[in-house]
């Protein structure tokens, strides 16, 4: 194992077994080296690694201390990740938000509270008539994002979170070029909302199933579309 990866794992073993816990400082550098028997070089490459990935928090003068490990911060990365997946990649993203979403619009319709549908009810009736396309899409994501927080559950909120980007860009690219996009998504968040407020989980589910599955269609349709042309421009 090289030395950076077995830094790694040691580093790890003290966090799971409960030796270093949320929050808490880890030991200077010369003291931590010599106790799991590392070169602080290959000590200093695995904090760095860790902190990337948002287990460790490298405070520039007070220390280097172990994050609060919960699923937001940990999760947030999946986000940059999934940043870097562009074109067919973003047809497998919707088709993970179509298993997910829906289960969370579900548990949201029986766990969100009366002032958090409220919220909600705000965010859909304070968008313009004549709002514009990015204002649209800013308000899809957060609706979004405010039923799978209430969903109340924080892994499966932040798997949902970490899988806007690419899609986000799917729903320009239809509310741009598919003519009724933007109202199909507008009647859609209502029924949804209708659904969360009369604590319907299973419909509920259904219509986030339609309003994700829409979008995936879409773009599958798009995306044949465009290669069929290359094909026969390549003839």
């Amino acid at each position: 194992m090289p030395v950076t990866d077995e830094a790694i794992e040691k580093i790890k073993a003290m966090i799971v077994s409960g030796e270093l816990r949320p929050g808490e400082r880890l030991p200077k550098e010369a003291d931590l080296a010599e106790r799991l028997g590392l070169s602080r070089s290959s000590l200093r490459e695995a904090v760095k690694a860790l902190s990337v990935i948002r287990v460790l928090d490298v405070r520039q003068g007070d220390g280097t201390y172990v994050t609060s490990l919960e699923p937001d911060v940990l999760l947030d990365t999946l986000g940059f990740i999934v940043d870097f997946h562009q074109d067919d990649t973003v047809l497998e993203f919707l088709e993970v938000r179509r298993i997910l979403e829906p289960a969370a619009t579900a548990m949201a319709a029986g766990r969100m509270s009366d002032e958090e549908i409220a919220t909600l009810e705000e965010l859909l009736s304070g968008l313009s008539g004549d709002a514009s396309l990015e204002e649209l899409i800013d308000n899809d994501l957060e609706f979004h994002r405010r039923i799978a927080a209430g969903s109340g559950n924080t892994v499966l909120s932040s798997l949902i979170d970490g899988l806007y980007g690419p899609t986000r860009r799917a729903r320009v690219w239809r509310g741009l070029t598919e003519e009724g996009a933007v109202e199909r998504t507008r009647q859609q968040h209502r029924a949804i909302l209708d659904a969360i407020a009369g604590r319907r989980p299973d419909l509920a589910h259904a219509w986030a199933t339609v309003h994700i599955a829409g979008v995936e269609q879409w773009l599958r349709g798009t995306l044949g579309e465009a290669d069929s042309a290359l094909g026969l421009s390549g003839q």
